[in-house]
Order: structure tokens, then C-alpha cells, then sequence
């Protein structure tokens, strides 16, 4: 992470922000934006999502950023972060206030189990995941962004999907001009990874068949050196079997994830729902054994 984004995103803690909020402490930082914890002037607390300056200057990025509590918001489920509020403060920082989170993100409880999850507990990652993929299909929203980090488990139960800064809706026109990459190296689709013009719902079924993989073997589909070397074998190599890596995962399971992973997308899981189902039945297989 670059330290002078940390610093700067510091530096705006006691700062009030449109009048409004002020910001009480530093949540995150990215390379794009920082979430803040804030005090909105009435007493409730949120988050608050903000561009770096830097990128706020830049319209088009700005518009696709302040999208995202629009498409959101489009999608009736309480698996979905509510995006409250959206504005551009006075420095022309671009923001989004969404509803206030206590808990930790898969990747944080992963990373202090070695990388791994049990199979239970990953299946009920995948199958809450799949929930909330299945109402955002349904309202054609594509997230395009599922991984750990993005996967978050509040203190008081259940999972919300974060972060529909890269989705796009399937209606009307192909989602994105050819060549044009978004999402995450370890978990994006091959046709994600090639910049295909015609991406659909099924990168996020097999954004899900890459978490469990991940979860399951402690180990990414494809594994490179950079983040590049992944975008070049996600593009042109099928994945690896799950069960090649992990003999402890029941067999019923392997062939789920496997088939999400398929390097062709009519070859995956049709849907969300269906890769729920087959989840389910495979977890229930598995337990009479």
C-alpha cells in the first residue's frame, strides 16, 4: 500500500466532511479509495467510502465510482451493503455513506487459520454468497468482484457482500468494451482475464467456485508470480482439479467447484441458484457417507 495514501487518508480523521460528517477513524485504504468510520452531525455513525483526490478528478472514473450505491441499492437483499447517501466534498473528493459494519471480512478470518477453512464453514460462506449472487442476478446486476476481501461477516451473523464498485448491469448493451479489465486477478473468470466484450452472471459463479477453491486447498487456482502471470493463465489454461490439491474435500464437493471453475462459461453452473442446490446436495451426499 502506498504510504503516502495512508498518510493522507490519517489526515482526514477529526476533518467534518460536506458539513456534515466527521470522520472518526480510518477503516481502510486502497489504491482507489478509504473508508472511514464517521459521525453523521445528528449522532448516527456510518461508513464512509472515498475517492482519493487523485482519481475524483477524473470524471469517468468519479461516475463509475459513485455508481456503485446506485446499483447497490438495486438490489433487494439484506446481504447487500445500503449505500444512504452520495456526494462530492468540497476538495472534490467523491463519497458514498453506507450502513456501518462490525465483524471482519473471510480473508481476514482465513488468513489467521493458515489460508484455510473448514468445509462446513466454507460451504456456508459459499452458499450465503450464492444468496446474495442470486437476488443481484435477478435485479441484472453482475458483481464482478467476489473474493474474501469482498466477503464480510458481521458480529452479529449472517454475510454481506461488499464492494459493487466494478459491477455492471446486463441489460441493454455488452457490459464492457473489449480489452477492458476489471475485478481481481486470483478470482476473475477467464473471460474476465481476456477482456471479453459479452461478460455475463456466470464470472461470478466462478468468482465463487475460485473462493472455495482458495478456502478449501489454501491455495489460488492459478498462482503466479505476479498478478499479471495470473491473468495470463486464468486466460488461456483450464483450472486445476480441487481434488488434485485437497484429498480431505468430499468428492460431491470437488465436482461442484470444479464445474463452477470451467474454463468455458456455458460449461459452468447456469446460475447462482443452481450452484447453490448442487452445493447443498453434494454437502448432504458427502454427510450420509
Amino acid at each position: 500500500m502506498d504510504d503516502d495514501l495512508e498518510l493522507r487518508s490519517r489526515d482526514r480523521v477529526g476533518r467534518v466532511i460536506s458539513e456534515k460528517y466527521r470522520i472518526d477513524a480510518v477503516l481502510g485504504v486502497g489504491s482507489v479509495a478509504a473508508v472511514f468510520a464517521a459521525t453523521h452531525r445528528n449522532g448516527h455513525r456510518v461508513a464512509l467510502k472515498m475517492l482519493h483526490r487523485e482519481h475524483s478528478s477524473r470524471e469517468d472514473v468519479k461516475a463509475r465510482f459513485l455508481r456503485e450505491g446506485y446499483l447497490a441499492n438495486r438490489v433487494e437483499h439484506p446481504g447487500v451493503v445500503r449505500i444512504m447517501d452520495d456526494d462530492v466534498d468540497a476538495d472534490g473528493s467523491a463519497y458514498l455513506v453506507m450502513e456501518l459494519l462490525t465483524g471482519r471480512t473471510v480473508e481476514s478470518l482465513a488468513a489467521d487459520r493458515q489460508g484455510r477453512l473448514a468445509v462446513e464453514q466454507s460451504l456456508a460462506i459459499a452458499d450465503a454468497t450464492l444468496l446474495v449472487l442470486s437476488a443481484a442476478h435477478a435485479a441484472s446486476v453482475v458483481h464482478r468482484d467476489i473474493k474474501p476481501a469482498n466477503l464480510f461477516l458481521p458480529s452479529t451473523g449472517g454475510l454481506k457482500v461488499l464492494d459493487f464498485g466494478v459491477a455492471r448491469l446486463l441489460e441493454g448493451a455488452s457490459m464492457t468494451g473489449t480489452g477492458e479489465v476489471w475485478g481481481t486477478a486470483a478470482y476473475m473468470a477467464p473471460e474476465q482475464a481476456r477482456g471479453d466484450k459479452n461478460v455475463d452472471h456466470r464470472c461470478d459463479v466462478w468468482a465463487v467456485g475460485a473462493v472455495l477453491f482458495s478456502l478449501l486447498s489454501g491455495h489460488d487456482v492459478h498462482e503466479g508470480r505476479s498478478d499479471q502471470l495470473r491473468l495470463i493463465y486464468t486466460a488461456t489454461l483450464p483450472a486445476r482439479p480441487l481434488g488434485a490439491l485437497e484429498k480431505t474435500v468430499p468428492q460431491s464437493v470437488c465436482a461442484v467447484v470444479d464445474r463452477a471453475l470451467s474454463f468455458r462459461s456455458e460449461d459452468r453452473w447456469p446460475s447462482a441458484s443452481a450452484m447453490q442446490a448442487a452445493l447443498r446436495a453434494a454437502h448432504a451426499y458427502a454427510s450420509l457417507g
